[in-house]
C-alpha cells in the first residue's frame, strides 16, 4: 500500500522568511523527495486588465489567489500525479504562457501568506506552520526584493505597502496564525525554531 505525501503548510507575512524554511525543508529531504507549491505563483489570470488596473489590485487579499486551481492542485500531487504550476511575472503582474513541472513526491509543501487562511485548503494540511517576523523587518525585506527583482521604485513598495500590504497582514494573514500546529519567530534566519521543526517533520514521518 502507497503511503499518502506529508502535506505541510507554510504561512506568514510578506517577508517573513517562508521562502527560507521552504528550503530548509526541501534541503534536508532533497529535491524528488519534496515537492513545492508556492502561492505566489496562483494569483488570479487579469491579463484582461490594462496595467494600471492590475497595478490598483491588493495581492494580499485572499480574492487576488486562484484557489480552485492551486487546489486541484494540490489533490493531484496528493494522488501521485504531477502538475503544471501557473508561473507569474512580478514585474508586469501577469500570469505567464509558461508552466512549471511539479513531480509528485514523499513531501508537499505549500508555501505563502494565506495558506493558513483558506479553509479548504488548511483542512488538508498535516502540519501547519506559521513564520512569525517583526513588521519592520518583513518590510525591510519586502523593499529591497522589490526594487532589485521584481524592478519596482522606493516610492510604489511603500505605497502598496500602506495602502493594502499591512491592511490584509492585519486582517487576513496575523489571524490565520492561531491555526499553526508550529509558529517560527523572528522568521527564516532563526536556527534553533527551524532545528525543532525539522526535528518535528522527522518525527511525523518515521515508521510507525
Amino acid at each position: 500500500m502507497t503511503t499518502a505525501p506529508f502535506l505541510i503548510g507554510v504561512a506568514g507575512g510578506s517577508g517573513s522568511g517562508k521562502t527560507t524554511v521552504a528550503e530548509r525543508l526541501a534541503g534536508l529531504f532533497g529535491g524528488t523527495d519534496l515537492a513545492l507549491l508556492r502561492l505566489d505563483a496562483y494569483y488570479r489570470d487579469r491579463n484582461d486588465l490594462s496595467f494600471e488596473e492590475r497595478v490598483a489590485i491588493d495581492y494580499d487579499h485572499p480574492d487576488a489567489f486562484d484557489w480552485p486551481l492551486l487546489l486541484d492542485h494540490v489533490r493531484r500531487l496528493l494522488d501521485g500525479y504531477e502538475v503544471q504550476a501557473p508561473v507569474y511575472d512580478f514585474a508586469t503582474y501577469e500570469r505567464l504562457p509558461e508552466r512549471q513541472i511539479v513531480h509528485p513526491a514523499r513531501i508537499v509543501v505549500v508555501e505563502g501568506i494565506l495558506v493558513l487562511y483558506e479553509p479548504e485548503l488548511r483542512e488538508l494540511f498535516d502540519l501547519r506552520v506559521f513564520v512569525d517576523t517583526d513588521a519592520d523587518v518583513r518590510f525591510i525585506r519586502r523593499l529591497i526584493r522589490d526594487t532589485a527583482e521584481r524592478e519596482r521604485t522606493v516610492e510604489s513598495v511603500v505605497e502598496q505597502y500602506l495602502a493594502t500590504v499591512r491592511p490584509s497582514h492585519l486582517q487576513f494573514i496575523e489571524p490565520s496564525k492561531r491555526y499553526a500546529d508550529v509558529i517560527v519567530p523572528h522568521g527564516g534566519m532563526n536556527e534553533p525554531a527551524i532545528d525543532v521543526l525539522l526535528a518535528r517533520v522527522r518525527e511525523l514521518l518515521a515508521p510507525a
